[in-house]
């Protein structure tokens, strides 16, 4: 940012709290690990976490000189190819050149010894990351909060832009056959870590694998997990956009099924009841377009075809369900206590309705 926050935009920052129950660190251990790739550090740290991580978690070490991020996998169980700290590090570092939004890597550690697993450790971008609500004392007009979806959606056209040959980034990902791939993977994620609890999701995942494209719409950058609590908002202009966070399912890919990965998670003010109590960023707000305005306005920016959209939201929301369902099979098992993924289950439950309707839409 070009100037320093205003005392009264200060408060918008995402705020990191206490670590959680059964999610600690060893703060000597880490701390020595840096300063043997930091010397600039000075003092001990104090380690704050952040609330969002279901999945990966997210951990603030403030030096008296220096905030930084750290990421680490889960504790308990996770699917062999998830949670790839050292990976997601390596994407970050490739990208940062040709697409700034994403945070500088400042350390990336694959020694378990450490701290018990692999971790990177970024700089920390100072801003506003929206939740289900807009921050208490933050209001956008119903301007302010299109303008904010607007630069939202061009960050996700600027991402599908970048021409992946010229910028270097061949080796990011595999291209070609990227559609099948991410069906039968997410299919093995949901019949691995599925409990006695929730639906089998056969019906659907035959869907998805008889009814593919034939081809991928184009094969560029997708970052697979491009939503608003994965924004970094300017302090003192909170409809600009000046980070993106979370790059572990970043690959080469079909940018349709990035965008159906994002509508995914796009709850809109006249949606039903149920589904509505599930939203998770302030996508409702006046102001906000639709699933299918957002669709409209990504097809006028990057003049890709789309002759049916259906596809790609039903996976969008089967994704979700694995993820969701990873998480719950943590918990249903003790591997970890946070009380709120207790009802994970009842939203595998919920989203295999939601993607049967998305099925039949005909988008």
């Amino acid at each position: 940012m070009s100037q320093e926050p205003a005392s009264s935009a200060v408060s918008f920052i995402d705020p990191a709290g206490p670590l959680r129950a059964g999610e600690p660190l060893d703060v000597g251990a880490l701390d020595a690990y840096l300063k043997s790739h930091i010397p600039s550090l000075s003092g001990e740290p104090s380690v704050r976490q952040f609330p969002g991580g279901a999945s990966n978690l997210t951990y603030l070490l403030v030096y008296p000189e220096r905030e930084l991020v750290l990421r680490r996998p889960p504790f308990g169980h996770k699917a062999k190819s998830a949670h790839d700290m050292v990976r997601e590090a390596k994407v970050m570092q490739a990208l940062r050149p040709v697409y700034p939004l994403v945070p500088s890597v400042v350390a990336v550690c694959d020694d378990d010894s450490v701290i018990g697993s692999p971790f990177f450790v970024m700089e920390r971008l100072r801003g506003i990351i929206l939740r289900r609500d807009l921050p208490s004392g933050l209001t956008l007009d119903e301007a302010q909060t299109r303008q904010l979806a607007d630069n939202m959606l061009d960050g996700l056209c600027r991402l599908h832009s970048i021409d992946v040959e010229s910028a270097g980034l061949g080796e990011l990902g595999k291209g070609e056959g990227y559609v099948a791939r991410q069906v039968a993977g997410w299919s093995k994620r949901y019949r691995d870590a599925r409990t006695p609890d929730v639906p089998d999701y056969e019906q659907v995942m035959a869907w998805l694998s008889s009814h593919m494209p034939s081809h991928e719409t184009a094969i560029r950058v997708v970052h697979n997990d491009y939503r608003f609590d994965n924004l970094v908002l300017d302090l003192n202009h909170p409809t600009r956009v000046i980070g993106v966070l979370d790059w572990e399912l970043a690959t080469l890919g079909d940018p349709l099924m990035d965008l159906g990965n994002s509508l995914a998670y796009w709850v809109e003010a006249g949606d039903d009841p149920a589904w509505r109590k599930l939203r998770r960023q302030p996508t409702h707000l006046a102001g906000m377009p639709t699933r299918r305005q957002v669709l409209s306005a990504y097809q006028a920016k990057t003049g890709f075809g789309v002759p049916s959209f259906d596809y790609y939201l039903a996976f969008g929301l089967f994704r979700l369900a694995v993820i969701a369902q990873q998480i719950y099979f943590r918990f249903f098992h003790g591997q970890t206590k946070v009380p709120e993924f207790g009802s994970f289950g009842q939203i595998v439950t919920l989203l295999e309705r939601r993607t049967s309707q998305a099925i039949e839409s005909h988008w």
